[in-house]
């Protein structure tokens, strides 16, 4: 079989047999994949991603009170009874330092589940991005992704499969098959900020890919509910060097 790196706008798309042995990256910028890197560069032991609001109570219940944070939203707000929602900077050392984080969130908790027939399954965000192209630099089979809105493609999701991919094959020697997605996000990144800098534009800034962040749907309507600020949280390329991954037989994420 021959090196392949494929995009995937919805969970949905990626099939198992496809991603089988291969190394998938779950993709949630606004904002599950980005919360989770922030959990665990401030220190957090793991996070047990979940998908449903009371399993997620039930596992909780399992640890000491002072060693589990129980964490999440749904409609983009922090869940009844839980102590943080899935604000990336609710996630700082003070809350979440050596504790478990149990963590469900409507879009990217389900992602993550999706690519289980995966070899290994990482957790991407803009905050962690260098550092995952070190990780798929040179592996033949590679599937991005991308966890979208409610069922609808989400265009933060795309901007960063494009970036990727991009930066995927300036690092790598191989040459691969690329779907129809990977081309197009790759295209789509490249026209909005890789040939600009290229031209002579300024380095990008967070405030840049910000504003094109908030044009999402997950952007719109973190902006209607008032969580604009996590937008900006989201969108500061390289902030982490870390990179989660998903142990799907344990349901566990933890640092590589």
């Amino acid at each position: 079989m021959p090196p392949t790196l494929n995009v995937y706008a919805l969970p949905e798309l990626a099939e198992p047999e496809e991603l089988a042995g291969g190394i998938a990256v779950v993709i949630d910028v606004l904002r599950a994949s980005t919360t989770i890197v922030y959990a665990l560069e401030a220190g957090a032991r793991e996070v047990i991603p979940v998908v449903k609001v009371d399993q997620a109570r039930e596992i909780a219940e399992q640890f000491p009170p002072d060693e589990v944070v129980l964490g999440g939203e749904r409609n983009g707000l922090r869940i009844e009874g839980f102590e943080l929602g899935n604000s990336p900077t609710e996630y700082a050392a003070s809350r979440v330092a050596r504790r478990t984080v149990v963590f469900t969130t409507t879009n990217g908790t389900r992602a993550m589940h999706r690519a289980r027939a995966a070899e290994r399954i990482l957790i991407g965000a803009f905050v962690n991005a260098t550092a995952i192209v070190e990780e798929l630099v040179d592996q033949e089979q590679i599937h991005l992704i991308c966890s979208g809105t409610r069922g609808e493609a989400g265009q933060d999701d795309l901007l960063l499969a494009g970036m990727l991919v991009e930066r995927i094959r300036q690092r790598g020697g191989l040459v691969y098959e690329q779907n129809a997605r990977a081309i197009s996000t790759r295209q789509t990144w490249l026209e909005a900020f890789a040939l600009p800098q290229a031209l002579g534009g300024e380095p990008l800034q967070p405030e840049r890919l910000a504003e094109q962040l908030r044009k999402s749907i997950g952007g719109r309507n973190l902006a209607r509910i008032g969580l604009e600020a996590d937008i900006l949280a989201a969108a500061g390329i390289d902030l982490f060097r870390g990179v989660p991954e998903f142990d799907p037989e344990k349901s566990r994420i933890r640092l590589v």
